[in-house]
C-alpha cells in the first residue's frame, strides 16, 4: 500500500492593493499631493452625464474633477432628464452650455467666440456647463437622447478651438509616446482637459483653475506611465477591395516604367 501523499498547501492569498481613502486610487498612483486640498470654487455649475461603462474605466478623469472642483454633479446614466434641471422652466434658471463637437445639422460655438457672448465677471448670471463622459460612440447616443432636454433649457452647443476631425486618428494624452489611452479622433481630449479649457474661457479666475486641473492630469499620466509599456500603433488594415486596387495600381506603374 502506497503511503498517502501529504496534501499540498493552498497558494498564499494575493495581497489586495491598498487604496487611498482620499483620492480612491491605489497608493502607488495616489494623487492627493496634486489634488487641491480644498475643492476649487467656481461660479459655473458643472453637470457630468457619466455613462455606466465609462465609470468602470481605470483612467477615467471624472472622479478627479469631482474631487478638484466644488460645484460638480456627476449623473450616472445615458441621457439627461428634466429632473436634472428642476428650475429650467423658471426665468431665473442659469444659462447652460454643453461641450460637444459640431455637426452639419448642429453647429457649435468655439470657446474663443463664447467669450464674446458670455460676460466673464462676477456680476454675470452663473453658467451651467454640461459634459457627456463616454466613448465617442456612446457620447453621440447620449447627446441625441438628450436633445429634447437641451432644447428646453436653451443650452448652447460649444466646442474646443482645436477642431475635430473624424478622418484622422487621435493621439494619446499629451501626445506621449506611451499610449495611456488613445483618443478616437483628432481634436479629442479627456473629459478633465475639456472642462479645464472651458472653465478658462468662462471663469474670472479661469487660467488658474485650468492650471491646477491640468497639473492633476499631468501627474496622473506621469504616474501611470511607470506601470505601462510603450505601445506601437497597429498598422491600419486595408479592406480586400482596397488591397486589390493598390496591387493593380502598383502593377500599372511597373508596366509603365515608373
Amino acid at each position: 500500500m502506497e503511503p498517502k501523499q501529504p496534501a499540498s498547501s493552498p497558494p498564499p492569498p494575493q495581497r489586495r492593493r491598498q487604496i487611498c481613502c482620499k483620492c480612491d486610487r491605489p497608493q502607488t498612483v495616489c494623487l492627493c499631493h496634486v489634488i487641491p486640498a480644498a475643492a476649487l470654487p467656481t461660479r459655473t455649475k458643472i453637470i457630468i452625464l457619466h455613462h455606466p461603462h465609462e465609470s468602470q474605466h481605470k483612467l477615467n478623469t471624472t472622479p478627479l474633477l469631482a474631487k478638484s472642483l466644488l460645484h460638480v454633479t456627476t449623473v450616472p446614466g445615458r441621457r439627461l432628464l428634466p429632473a436634472h434641471f428642476p428650475n429650467y422652466e423658471n426665468d431665473q434658471s442659469p444659462r447652460a452650455i454643453y461641450l460637444f463637437p459640431p455637426s452639419p445639422s448642429s453647429p457649435a460655438v468655439t470657446l474663443s467666440n463664447l467669450q464674446s457672448l458670455v460676460p466673464i465677471n462676477r456680476e454675470a448670471a452663473p453658467l451651467t456647463l454640461i459634459v457627456f463622459d463616454a466613448t465617442w460612440k456612446h457620447a453621440k447616443e447620449m447627446v441625441r437622447a438628450s436633445e429634447g432636454v437641451l432644447r428646453s433649457i436653451g443650452a448652447l452647443r460649444v466646442c474646443l478651438d482645436t477642431g475635430f476631425d473624424e478622418t484622422i486618428g487621435g493621439g494619446s494624452i499629451y501626445d506621449s509616446e506611451l499610449l495611456l489611452r488613445k483618443e478616437p479622433f483628432g481634436g479629442c481630449v479627456s473629459t478633465l482637459e475639456a472642462v479645464a479649457r472651458c472653465l478658462r474661457a468662462v471663469e474670472p479666475d479661469g487660467m488658474e483653475i485650468e492650471r491646477k486641473l491640468i497639473e492633476v492630469l499631468r501627474e496622473m499620466v506621469r504616474l501611470q506611465a511607470g506601470f505601462l509599456k510603450p505601445v506601437k500603433p497597429r498598422p491600419k488594415l486595408l479592406k480586400k477591395n482596397q488591397t486589390k486596387e493598390k496591387e493593380k495600381e502598383r502593377e500599372k506603374n511597373e508596366s509603365s516604367g515608373f
